[in-house]
């Protein structure tokens, strides 16, 4: 049985990941509205990965017998004036998520439940590679996207990005 105090975290992150798909996806919406397909791809499949995130903590809750409880997902209220808005505040919702593992992390070792450690080391690499793609985009947006032919190629990069469903495997 897990501890009440990390089974309630990880019962919170499941919203938490449920929002962070909310917020990809106004990201989205921002996005198509300014023709840039590309970008609005890369937040869409972002949503998905940040859905398939809270559908992991589901199933682990499950899987060791805690109840989950679902509660409403807040309606993203960002407002974005630019491009770059944006992109500071998916790098900066990353962060947020981090320090969201980070502190289940901490109890968990505080309660010694060390198979709930493991689990989460896959959403600590995970961690490190979103933050560091967001930091990426921001700084290729810098170099590129003031110029219309820089910002289309960057545009038809992102376009190409593809959905592929994470590989961790629950016990």
């Amino acid at each position: 049985m897990l501890n009440k105090k990390v089974a309630d975290l990880l019962n919170d992150q499941i919203n938490k990941e449920f929002y962070s798909a909310y917020l990809y996806l106004d990201m989205n919406n921002y996005f198509e509205a300014r023709g840039l397909n590309g970008f609005a791809n890369w937040y869409k499949i972002q949503a998905m990965e940040e859905r398939d995130h809270a559908m992991l903590f589901y199933q682990y809750l499950q899987n060791n017998d805690c109840k989950v409880t679902l509660g409403a997902i807040a309606q993203p209220d960002k407002k974005f004036k630019c491009d770059m808005d944006v992109l500071k505040a998916g790098l900066e919702h990353e962060e947020y998520v981090t320090s969201l593992i980070n502190n289940i992390y901490a109890e968990a070792y505080k309660a010694k439940d060390f198979r709930t450690m493991q689990f989460l080391d896959w959403f600590i690499k995970e961690q490190g590679e979103e933050e560091t793609n967001a930091r990426d985009m921001i700084t290729k947006m810098e170099l590129f996207g003031s110029d219309p032919k820089s910002l289309y190629m960057l545009n038809q990069e992102l376009a190409g990005r593809v959905y592929s469903a994470p590989s961790l495997v629950l016990d």
